[in-house]
């Protein structure tokens, strides 16, 4: 008895954190790997992706990949009492005489499902449309692009399908971004279209290649997955720059702690997972998706396997010394994309049944033993948690949970020796990304 009622208090009190949510196990639960497949299938069976391919066939080419999936989009729409608002999102593209061979249209396919309380707040998942093969500028020879990338855009589609049984206060985007392969063009003109139409997206979490389990190495593993995140925002001013020097924050951008977030919920959820948090834009010297939204100021990162196999990457369909090379059907592993799509579609519905992240959190405690804090109330709040850290450790470990409060003191806690960051907290349990403190207060 003294446990049930204990239990209720947490529950009350909103401590116990939003496990207790069983709706995001039915979503893990309803992610179908025979419908992954299935779409992956589809795609590679297009026979070239490549952003300069046919537009005009039914059967092959971009155009054909690309009315396909807004084909998809609009049958989850149809089955959801048109929930989702579709369409084309398109920027001409000028030839650069490096991978921009002619003048071509760069076309994303946009799936908007609207939040009902903060219907401007978006949540992003995204996988790429185009695929290629050894020459970036061939865009006749068959290039399946089974793994680079239709494992993530069949992914976004199934996160569709699965969180569309669902209301969410704040707004999801599903999208199908073309022309990576070619300079990131679909991100860039996504990213511009958001910030015109005055989006506030809370992050994007790009999906670029969620289908190998085999590496290039010989090692196989189907359940470690990696997020690549950058430790500062791009668009930080000099005055943002030299605060750093002397309050810290060097890996507590935004994008980190989107990176941070989605490691709290696999590990709380699918404790069978292992998440990798990499503290890295992208792969060596690479790049994908999410970095133009980072280059435009909002939080992004890639989700992607941990194991790569470079024969199977922009590679032309041929095998060389026993070798198969090229981007196969069969070198997908299914099962594997089904649980890296549980992990974006339970991430995508723990920020949309989220209340806004704290704003103008301010921080103090020069030569105290306790650390104050102020922020601006939220609406949608029930409460906030004040997490903390060793200054070494890459996860939030510790908090306090505090409610009808917008100012709060740690006592017995030495502000030189951690750092700090604060979450809201919805009525559901759910709770915000952490914001780190961006102001000071004085003694």
């Amino acid at each position: 008895m003294k446990k049930i009622t204990l239990l209720i208090t947490l529950l009350v009190a909103g401590i116990i954190n939003a496990q207790t949510d069983t709706r995001i196990y039915d979503i893990i639960n309803n992610v179908s790997a025979e419908r992954i497949e299935k779409d992956i299938t589809k795609l590679a069976n297009f026979g070239t992706r490549h952003t300069l391919s046919d537009t005009i066939s039914e059967t092959r080419g971009i155009g054909a990949a690309r009315r396909w999936i807004k084909s998809e989009f609009d049958k989850i729409s149809s089955s959801c009492n048109n929930c989702l608002n579709v369409f084309y999102q398109k920027d001409l593209v000028k030839a650069d005489k490096r991978r921009i061979v002619n003048d071509v249209m760069v076309v994303n396919v946009v799936a908007v499902q609207k939040g009902t309380k903060y219907p401007n707040r978006y949540i992003i998942m995204s996988g790429d449309i185009d695929s290629r093969v050894s020459n970036s500028n061939d865009f006749t020879s068959d290039s399946p692009g089974a793994n680079d990338n239709a494992s993530g855009m069949a992914g976004t589609i199934e996160a569709a399908r699965v969180l569309s049984n669902y209301t969410f206060e704040n707004s999801i985007i599903y999208v199908g971004l073309s022309g990576e392969e070619q300079g990131l063009f679909g991100g860039k003109g996504l990213a511009t279209y958001a910030k015109e139409k005055g989006w506030e997206i809370v992050g994007i979490m790009n999906n670029d290649m969620i289908g190998n389990i085999k590496g290039v190495d010989g090692v196989i593993d189907n359940r470690t997955f990696r997020i690549f995140s950058e430790p500062t925002p791009p668009t930080e001013t000099e005055r943002q720059r030299r605060s750093r020097r002397f309050y810290g924050g060097e890996v507590d951008g935004i994008s980190r702690q989107l990176a941070r977030f989605i490691h709290k919920t696999v590990q709380t959820y699918m404790p069978e997972m292992n998440p990798k948090m990499i503290y890295r834009l992208d792969r060596f010297g690479r790049g994908g998706h999410h970095r133009p939204f980072n280059d435009a100021g909002f939080a992004g990162i890639r989700i992607m396997e941990m194991h790569e196999n470079y024969t199977q990457q922009h590679q032309d369909i041929r095998t060389e010394n026993g070798i198969e090379y090229g981007d196969k059907l069969k070198f997908v592993n299914f099962e594997y994309a089904k649980k890296l799509t549980a992990v974006n579609a339970i991430n995508l519905a723990s920020v949309a049944w989220a209340p806004p992240a704290p704003k103008n959190i301010k921080i103090g405690g020069i030569v105290e033993p306790a650390v104050k804090f102020s922020w601006d109330k939220v609406d949608g709040a029930k409460g906030y948690k004040i997490y903390w850290r060793d200054t070494t450790s890459p996860t939030w470990d510790h908090f306090k949970y505090v409610e009808d409060v917008t100012e709060y003191t740690l006592d017995g806690i030495v502000v030189d020796n951690f750092f700090f960051g604060i979450a809201s907290v919805g009525e559901n349990g759910h709770e915000s990304i952490v914001t780190f403190p961006s102001g000071i207060i004085r003694n």
